[in-house]
């Protein structure tokens, strides 16, 4: 439990796709190989970023086991194994756990939305099972996790911390009360560490540049971060992850393969990235190149 709250930044990194749409292990390899080069503490694996969503359970669970037997010794495995249905989520957390991951992920029901007890009575379950971060994103879920809800948890002896999409008063309130948060915001997330006490972030800007992220949650550098709300705004012009993937798909990181419903941002959006990226230090940048890329470069599957 000490090694995973003195995590300071952990990246919700992506999975990509071959051309036949299947994961890119070697690629996803990569990737990962990068996150630790950067000095990143952790990875969520199968997370929004990640389209554990569009993952079948099987390929869920076979990238956490992939994760944990090739990068477990390096860096901290936290699988996102919650689910809107609590049978399922208990499934994925036991099968996760048994495959050597370092802590879960997990959600409140959404769509399905429940009670309040229903929450508690949710998370409790998979809390049980292992050591949880719980997600608070309720432009996703439809539902704030406040903090009548999140307080009683946090006395459950597996309970880590929040990720913590409520802006920085409340995770200033939690951490006020020794409630360990990260925040699930980039651009709030270097003040949020240097201002206004959080752990750190669990990042999505850091997939494509993590040595920066990682030189913003270890001093506090406002110069550096003001000249980054631009790029990480960019990140976030459409519902994550389209534009981290269209990124890394245009820095030659990854293939440009889209799983559906999602698919590359337009050229107009494409060209304002080309323009924020090309401003940046090509070594600070995963990926070898930096191209426009044309819209029939890009594959969509199904």
């Amino acid at each position: 439990m000490k090694r995973l709250r003195a995590a300071s930044l952990i990246t919700a990194i992506k999975t990509p796709y071959n051309a036949a749409g299947e994961i890119d292990l070697a690629t996803y390899d990569q990737l990962v190989a990068k996150q630790i080069a950067a000095g990143v503490d952790g990875i969520i694996v199968g997370g929004t970023t990640g389209e554990g969503h569009l993952l079948s359970w099987e390929e869920h669970l076979i990238l956490i086991a992939h994760s944990v037997h090739k990068f477990g010794d390096k860096l901290l495995i936290i699988g996102n194994t919650g689910s809107n249905n609590t049978s399922e989520a208990i499934k994925a957390t036991m099968n996760g756990f048994a495959a050597g991951m370092d802590a879960t992920l997990q959600i409140n029901p959404y769509y399905g939305r429940t009670s309040t007890a229903g929450v508690i009575e949710h998370l409790t379950r998979t809390l049980d099972i292992g050591p949880a971060f719980i997600y608070n994103v309720p432009g996703r879920t439809g539902q704030d996790l406040t903090p009548d809800i999140i307080e009683p948890l946090s006395k459950h002896k597996n309970f880590i911390g929040m990720k913590e999409c409520g802006g920085n008063e409340r995770i200033a309130h939690y951490e006020k009360q020794g409630i360990a948060c990260w925040s699930g915001n980039d651009d709030e997330s270097h003040d949020g560490r240097h201002l206004h006490g959080s752990h750190g972030v669990i990042s999505v800007t850091s997939n494509i540049i993590p040595g920066l992220m990682r030189q913003l949650m270890d001093s506090k550098n406002n110069e550096l971060n003001d000249s980054l709300q631009n790029l990480i705004q960019w990140l976030f012009c459409e519902p994550n992850p389209i534009c981290i993937n269209t990124a890394l798909m245009m820095t030659g990181a990854v293939s440009p393969n889209f799983r559906l419903p999602y698919r590359a941002l337009n050229n107009a959006q494409r060209q304002q990235g080309v323009e924020l990226l090309s401003a940046l230090n090509s070594d600070d940048i995963v990926g070898d190149s930096l191209s426009l890329l044309d819209d029939s470069a890009f594959k969509y599957c199904v």
